[in-house]
């Protein structure tokens, strides 16, 4: 569609009384209004959402808060981080209590169905699977016939753990625990066989082992578990604003835009759709009811996609992770842009 259209569909929306990203929400209202953004990150997961030795969170979903906060209101620091564990992180949002979550959440049907929540859109893309002690000599989950293991209670991993067990007609007894640390505790003391988790937490958890080459993370994949931000139903604005603001942050590595980089080719580049991005033509912020700037923000704070990702999960990070499926589509992962016009 061309600008000319949508220009026109945003000249008739505004005549019959439609709301558009100018005629904010109650969500995005409250937002400005407070003057920062509250963010329901998980209370420990390194990679993601980790106090560093000074008692700052760091990580890739803190990254995602902090840059929201810079693309809202050009500081980085307006941001409230809240910790909230699996069993607490919707109806905490559903309270109110957090504006946003970006809280390694697996993005479902039911959960965006039926929950009074909306799923934005991915932002990582990892698999449920199995960490088993180094000299167990179990090399597959089929192996763990009989045996006890580790899950944390509200996370899909649960229904993943009984499916594969009882699909494959064999049989284990779960030990359900709130947080990570507390099944890593009952793994590492000898009262579990095995913790069933996403293949990041489990590479997070294992760093945290009293010895980590003692344990060993299976190659099997069971899920697909794509994490992304929740909110609350009923605010379309607010809605967008998360939506194209993680998209924004793919799109910004995929045209090379960096937090090095992004103020001189915001100076100096000629591409129209570049110069969309980074608000030289200020429509995109406009339609978000935002300022032309957002990007540039949020980029100059924390980096675009790529550069969150290096700095917290990369193979030079502790956890040492490839980028796997969450390459860019180019490169062929999951990580597409949606067209920015």
């Amino acid at each position: 569609m061309t600008n000319r259209f949508i220009n026109a569909a945003l000249v008739l929306m505004a005549s019959l009384g439609l709301t558009t990203g100018a005629n904010a929400g109650a969500i995005l209202n409250a937002v400005k209004e407070r003057g920062e953004v509250v963010c329901g990150i998980n209370t420990g997961f390194v990679g993601f959402s980790m106090p560093d030795d000074r008692g700052e969170w760091r990580g890739l979903d803190v990254d995602f808060c902090r840059g929201l906060a810079a693309a809202l209101f050009g500081d980085p620091s307006k941001v409230q981080f809240v910790p909230l564990t699996p069993s607490t992180r919707f109806t905490a949002l559903t309270a109110g209590e957090v504006d946003v979550l970006f809280r390694n959440s697996t993005e479902t049907m039911l959960r965006d169905v039926t929950l009074g929540l909306r799923a934005v859109t991915p932002y990582f893309y990892d698999g449920h699977t199995f960490m088993v002690s180094a000299d167990s000599g179990v090399t597959k989950a089929a192996e763990l016939d009989g045996a006890t293991i580790c899950l944390l209670q509200g996370t899909t991993n649960e229904q993943i753990t009984a499916d594969f067990f009882r699909k494959s007609n064999l049989g284990f007894t779960p030990v359900v625990f709130e947080r990570s640390e507390q099944a890593r505790d009952a793994l590492d003391s000898g009262r579990c066989d095995s913790f069933g988790s996403d293949s990041g937490n489990l590479a997070a958890v294992r760093l945290s082992m009293r010895d980590p080459k003692a344990w060993s993370i299976l190659d099997e994949r069971f899920s697909k578990e794509p994490y992304g931000p929740y909110i609350r139903r009923g605010d379309d604005e607010w809605y967008d604003v998360i939506r194209w603001y993680v998209n924004a942050m793919f799109e910004a590595e995929e045209n090379g835009i960096t937090s090095e980089n992004v103020e001189q080719i915001r100076a100096t580049s000629a591409d129209v759709g570049v110069k969309r991005l980074l608000g030289v033509t200020p429509e995109l912020g406009e339609a978000l009811g935002i300022g032309p700037a957002w990007v540039v923000n949020a980029v100059k704070a924390v980096g675009n996609y790529g550069e969150m990702f290096e700095r917290h999960l990369g193979p030079n990070s502790k956890l040492g992770m490839s980028r796997s499926l969450n390459r860019q589509w180019t490169d062929g992962g999951l990580i597409y842009a949606l067209p920015m016009r």
